[in-house]
């Protein structure tokens, strides 16, 4: 049997909160583990944004339940008729998440049949050594840069191996690749995203990580090389554009890697534009037909570079789209 991270930190949490909450003679001090085990959550972020929710429902708890005990007193249906209001009041402030928590203080004050200062001040004492307790334990969050760092490996191997094979049918015309790279880097791009963002969430001083960023400009890329594979394969005749484009992409194929290197790709590209235009014309239908699909496909490896060069915010210029 695996015991997990948060398994852990949720027990040795609701046992120091309940051991602090008796040190200091709260009474119900057991409901103080209860709000640990309902505040632990899995990045630290999510666990400061339940802490506030929690925090705020229940004065705004303790608030109810004073003015509706005294009013309609101490009976079971006077807390159904509390809950039938304090319930969409916490779902309009966006504190719905303390919902839970505040039951329980509603409870007690409900026990007690008596609402006092001293227990409002030990009402909100359980919660805050609950919250303060729960956000200790989640400041520590197991790190996941290695199992990023390999999804990051992975999908720029399966990229290079959808690029070779793009290569190769330029330079054969050989189509017998059974494509399965391309649903299993967009499963591995899911993977990828849900894990950065869990990353991100647990990096309190920064807005985005990196590898968000990463997964997401990669997603993009993938996106343009499902529309070239189109292209390539209504390709028929074997001709010097062709190979250019193949030779081209085989050197781009063996750049995949996190760093910067589309800049130097564009401006390969727009030469190479160039030196298409100074090429004779096409002569036949079915020849005009091959140069523009070329050029289309020429305009997708364009988009492709631009959105890398794009993921780099530290680029002196913006990269020039190439001219029609």
């Amino acid at each position: 049997m695996k015991i997990g991270y948060r398994t852990l930190k949720t027990a040795v949490g609701a046992a120091l909160a309940i051991a602090i909450a008796q040190l200091i003679g709260l009474h119900n001090f057991a409901s103080a583990g209860i709000i640990v085990i309902l505040c632990v959550q899995v990045t630290k972020k999510r666990s400061l944004e339940t802490a506030r929710a929690r925090f705020a429902a229940c004065v705004v708890a303790i608030g109810f339940a004073a003015l509706f005990f005294a009013i309609f007193g101490y009976h079971p249906w006077t807390i159904g008729l509390l809950l039938l209001l304090f319930i969409p009041v916490t779902v309009r402030l966006k504190i719905n998440e303390g919902i839970a928590t505040s039951s329980v203080i509603i409870l007690h004050l409900y026990a007690a049949k008596d609402i006092t200062w001293g227990l409002v001040a030990n009402e909100i004492l359980l919660v805050a050594v609950g919250i303060g307790v729960a956000l200790l334990m989640n400041m520590y969050m197991p790190s996941v840069e290695r199992q990023l760092k390999e999804h990051q490996r992975t999908v720029e191997d399966l990229f290079r191996i959808i690029l070779k094979e793009i290569v190769r049918y330029l330079r054969t015309n050989e189509l017998d690749w059974d494509g399965k790279e391309l649903p299993l880097a967009a499963e591995t791009l899911d993977k990828a995203k849900k894990l950065a963002m869990r990353h991100a969430d647990n990096q309190l001083w920064r807005n985005e990580d990196e590898y968000v960023r990463y997964f997401r400009m990669r997603e993009r890329q993938l996106e343009i090389i499902e529309h070239m594979l189109p292209l390539v394969t209504s390709l028929v005749y074997t001709v010097e554009q062709r190979m250019m484009i193949a030779d081209f992409i085989d050197e781009l194929s063996d750049a995949i890697h996190p760093g910067n290197t589309a800049d130097r790709f564009l401006r390969r590209l727009a030469e190479m534009r160039e030196q298409f235009k100074a090429m004779p014309l096409p002569k036949t239908r079915e020849q005009f037909e091959e140069r523009a699909a070329l050029f289309h496909l020429v305009r997708e490896l364009e988009r492709y570079l631009i959105i890398k060069s794009e993921f780099h915010p530290g680029n002196e210029r913006k990269p020039q789209r190439l001219k029609a």
